[in-house]
């Protein structure tokens, strides 16, 4: 609801990074692109196995940008020297606006990937850890438009004027408090953001993303001019009593993107105090960990690792690539009610991770793909600025009731947590399907499960299509929204999910989908990003 306050409703319906730090999946099964970045780093520390990672999200956009991030993260080290890899993802998964070169490594990766996306053998051949055998013919049509625009397919600033569009967000968020937004971005850092165990976030880093939506500022403020098209996203606006499809910025304008990489790490001196005072930033924080993440992955990656994973994993599908040491799938949008009625899905996942943007679609349909014993994590909405505690207490303990109405118990032998909620499935996985109000985001598949569904069973998913509503207009067909529309809007629809399939002894785990909220939680979002742990990168 929007007040002369303004809407108080700063988490966006569409989730471009997480809200919580990224996890190591195969820890948590003892379970945004962001988790399945980390699992892959940590990959080493762990017996050796394959990972199958099943993502599920509600837009084409949040799945092209997992694309793009891992096929930057995933770059050779001969094509992109570490450091560059490094600052360009952290420009292109938390920046508004674009150095010029960055901006051009997109336009060239999109206009890649629109050629592979129309013919999945070729993508296979090319990018053997991803696979989109299981999406419709016509979200690979509307997947490859978002490529289109991303390769500057429709050209001038005016197709996607980033600053004007997040101005006129932050002005329908704050209302009559626009004129005083640094002091609200104080008070919302210190008093909110602090006290919840962000303390290394800094006032100035804070309030320049609070204002320009730059949150990784690594050259020269000047340089940064260039729109983010990867955070542009549809959605259907009421004008006139019609709905019209308009692309816009609909993420996160009140938290921000440090949490995900830049409020812990594993060498404890960059989170030192001096005088009080943290002596590193979240943003020089997060460049630090990308930095080590990448180094890991592509030490995991090495040639003999691959070539072990060869020779102890062999796959019995013929069209599933094998040389690398984990595969991507990205399943049917708005297809995790639906899952459970394939006999590859029910009972499979040992491990499945929800965001707290997508706790709506947390149901006994979804519980259904989940192994007896397996393990389910939700994020909670710590780090969500627009709650209160005492509506932090009422969402985590909606979220428990969510748990159990899909056949989860809580794990009791877990140190308590305010980020997390931990569960495990009850015995019996075959629990009758009743209706739900809530989401998920996260899958991982049962040891017995040694190899991903099958092709033709994944796209068998087709039978059951998402609501029209929900579906995000292909951004061709769309025409950047009016200055009046992208104020009047208030309505926040569902974030997207992820699936990710569990952890075998002998077998890929499957890990990451993650789902939104909705009654009596904050606003929704999605997806985190695209790393992989289903948030994004």
């Amino acid at each position: 609801m929007t007040t002369p306050a303004g809407s108080g409703s700063g988490f966006g319906s569409v989730s471009w990074w997480g809200l919580s730090p990224a996890l190591d999946l195969q820890a948590e099964s003892s379970v945004d692109g962001r988790h399945m970045l980390r699992t892959l780093a940590r990959a080493a520390l762990w017996p050796l196995r394959r990972f199958n990672f099943y993502v599920l999200e509600n837009n084409l956009e949040a799945v092209a940008r997992h694309m793009l991030i891992f096929s930057l993260a995933l770059e050779e080290p001969e094509k992109m020297g570490l450091q560059e890899r490094s600052e360009t993802f952290l420009e292109l998964w938390g920046n508004a606006l674009l150095r010029p070169s960055v901006a051009a490594f997109v336009r060239t990766q999109a206009s890649l990937l629109a050629q592979l996306v129309p013919e999945p053998d070729r993508l296979e051949e090319q990018l053997p850890w991803l696979s989109l055998r299981s999406l419709k013919f016509r979200e690979r049509d509307a997947l490859e438009a978002v490529f289109r625009f991303w390769s500057g397919g429709e050209k001038g600033p005016e197709v996607f004027p980033m600053s004007r569009l997040w101005d006129s967000r932050v002005r329908h968020y704050l209302g009559s408090r626009y004129d005083a937004r640094r002091g609200v971005a104080d008070w919302d850092l210190s008093m909110k953001l602090h006290d919840r165990g962000a303390q290394v976030i800094h006032i100035q880093e804070f309030r320049r993303w609070r204002d320009t939506g730059v949150a990784f500022e690594l050259r020269d403020s000047s340089a940064y001019h260039v729109p983010n098209r990867t955070l542009a996203s549809g959605r259907l606006l009421s004008h006139r009593g019609e709905q019209v499809a308009a692309r816009g910025y609909w993420g996160d304008i009140a938290t921000g993107p440090f949490v995900a990489y830049g409020i812990e790490a594993d060498d404890q001196s960059l989170l030192r105090r001096s005088n009080g005072q943290p002596v590193k930033t979240a943003s020089e924080i997060t460049q630090h960990n990308v930095t080590e993440l990448f180094k890991e992955v592509a030490t995991w990656r090495g040639p003999g690792a691959t070539q072990q994973n060869q020779e102890e994993t062999k796959s019995p599908e013929a069209d599933v690539p094998t040389q690398e040491p984990f595969t991507m799938h990205f399943l049917p949008l708005n297809s995790s009610q639906t899952l459970h009625h394939k006999s590859c899905y029910q009972g499979r996942f040992q491990l499945l991770y929800v965001s707290c943007g997508m706790v709506h679609l947390l149901s006994p349909e979804l519980g259904a793909c989940v192994a007896p014993g397996g393990n389910l994590v939700v994020e909670l909405a710590r780090y969500l600025v627009d709650i209160r505690p005492k509506e932090l207490k009422a969402f985590s303990d909606r979220v428990g009731e969510i748990a159990q109405a899909a056949g989860f118990a809580p794990h009791t032998g877990t140190t308590p947590s305010e980020t997390f909620a931990r569960f495990y499935k009850l015995g019996d996985s075959s629990r009758g399907c009743g209706d739900s109000a809530l989401e998920a985001k996260v899958l991982a598949p049962p040891p017995e499960a040694m190899s991903p569904p099958q092709a033709d069973q994944a796209t068998s998913l087709e039978a059951v299509s998402p609501p029209q509503a929900d579906l995000v207009p292909p951004l061709e067909a769309m025409n950047p929204p009016q200055a009046d529309q992208v104020s009047s809007l208030e309505a926040v629809s569902p974030p997207q999910a992820v699936l990710v399939p569990p952890l075998e002894a002998m077998n890929p785990p499957q890990a990451d989908q993650a789902p939104p909220l909705e009654a009596m939680s904050p606003p929704q979002a999605d997806l985190a990003p695209p790393l992989e742990v289903k948030s994004s990168p």
